[in-house]
């Protein structure tokens, strides 16, 4: 079988995952990468990437692909995958694929008209906890769905250089729970309300943004969701989903650096959870692009589309303008 030809837009940390994960697959090909910075590029020369042109125009006209990886900053994303779409080129792009509802709405009337497949990367749909929970849940096994809980709370937070540029928590980071959100009960969300504050650090206040959040969705059926947020935990990275159902409930928790459990006359000692994202979703990362491949071979829908990335950014601008007006917010108000 001829291998799909890739090319990656991006080296950053995300970048270098997908392009280590997809060396070690056998029916892709990674022809060429971009980055701005120079460092970047040679990392994928070293790792035997023939064509590393320095603009992602250059990479795009300048070698046979099949389908670009877009990992490059936020600000780029929408650009890139228009150029892509136009060019006959499949994406998967970073979640969000841009910060504007308008410019979202633009991009995938682009990819519709150039009938190529977007994927975006809403990895955690791909962790196998998270998948196990929706299963069940599909399955009817805790019964008719009545609550969702998720927990997400960082290590540590970004750099304030990057939250300016970022969207904010809730473009950001909160982003991936509202996806969840919608996708461990498979429903749409109607209502959101929302709470937040700079209890970690006041320079991301002065950023005009916040550290700490709770927030309610209301599905279209009068469900409802609790998302707790903040930048910064102690003791790691947390990574909780549960859902409370009429027979019962269904919860996945964090994954630990190992299992064991000290017991003395001190107390129950236990590891910590995984660090960050890039050790917590390692095998998730491998699974999205593994199931990304499997969509272009097979000519079939990509498990997370652009409609996926549109309402996920719906709840997220809700939330912000519940913020900013104190108030529960509609989706039908947003765009």
């Amino acid at each position: 079988m001829t291998k799909l030809k890739l090319a990656i837009a991006g080296l950053g940390r995300i970048g270098k995952i997908h392009l280590d994960n997809l060396l070690q697959t056998p029916d892709v090909e990674i022809v060429a990468a971009t980055d701005p910075d120079e460092g970047s590029l040679q990392y994928a020369r070293d790792k035997g990437v023939p064509f590393t042109p320095d603009t992602f125009e250059e990479m795009l006209g300048g070698t046979q692909i099949d389908a670009v990886l877009i990992c490059s900053p936020t600000d780029t994303h929408a650009d890139f995958v228009e150029l892509s779409a136009k060019a006959g080129k499949h994406v998967f792009c970073e979640k969000p694929l841009d910060l504007s509802l308008a410019r979202v709405s633009e991009v995938l009337k682009t990819v519709k008209e150039a009938q190529v497949k977007l994927m975006l990367g809403f990895n955690r749909r791909f962790d196998k906890e998270f998948r196990k929970v929706r299963e069940l849940v599909k399955n009817e096994a805790v019964g008719i769905p009545h609550l969702v809980k998720i927990t997400s709370r960082d290590p540590g937070a970004p750099p304030v250089s990057y939250i300016e540029k970022s969207g904010g928590l809730f473009l950001d980071m909160t982003i991936h729970d509202f996806d969840m959100a919608r996708f461990v009960v498979d429903k749409e969300v109607e209502e959101v309300y929302a709470k937040g504050a700079v209890l970690i650090d006041p320079a991301i206040g002065d950023a005009g943004d916040i550290d700490t959040a709770v927030v309610t969705l209301t599905y279209s059926d009068g469900t409802m969701a609790i998302i707790d947020n903040s930048r910064e935990a102690s003791y790691g990275y947390d990574q909780r989903v549960e859902v409370f159902g009429s027979k019962g409930m269904v919860q996945s928790n964090n994954n630990f650096h190992d299992s064991h459990k000290l017991y003395n006359n001190q107390g129950i000692h236990a590891a910590l959870p995984l660090h960050f994202f890039l050790e917590r979703y390692q095998e998730a990362y491998k699974t999205e692009m593994r199931d990304f491949i499997k969509g272009l071979e097979n000519g079939t829908m990509m498990p997370v589309d652009g409609n996926d990335g549109l309402q996920s950014l719906k709840i997220g601008l809700a939330a912000i303008k519940s913020i900013q007006e104190n108030r529960p917010v509609k989706i039908s108000e947003i765009g």
